[in-house]
């Protein structure tokens, strides 16, 4: 119906790709889109809007996991 619907289905199959095909745990993503409210060109031109046609994938560590392989108190094992 809208750019924001579309923008959320590209995050949403994204997700569905990484669980499906990679086994990545549906509990670790956040799907989400942002329609055209954060633009990284303008949308006034065809490769402008091309470039706002994308997927972004923020990791973001256990930070408790980290520490525990940094201080080398064990490793931690999953997806």
């Amino acid at each position: 119906p809208d750019n924001w619907a579309l923008s959320t289905a590209r995050a949403t199959a994204i997700a569905r790709i990484l669980i499906n095909e990679y086994g990545v745990s549906p509990v670790r993503l956040i799907a989400s889109g942002r329609s055209y409210y954060v633009p990284v060109a303008s949308n006034e031109t065809p490769e402008g809007r091309a470039q706002n046609r994308r997927t972004e994938i923020i990791l973001e560590p256990k930070y408790d996991e980290l520490m525990q392989i940094m201080s080398g108190s064990g490793t931690v094992v999953g997806k």
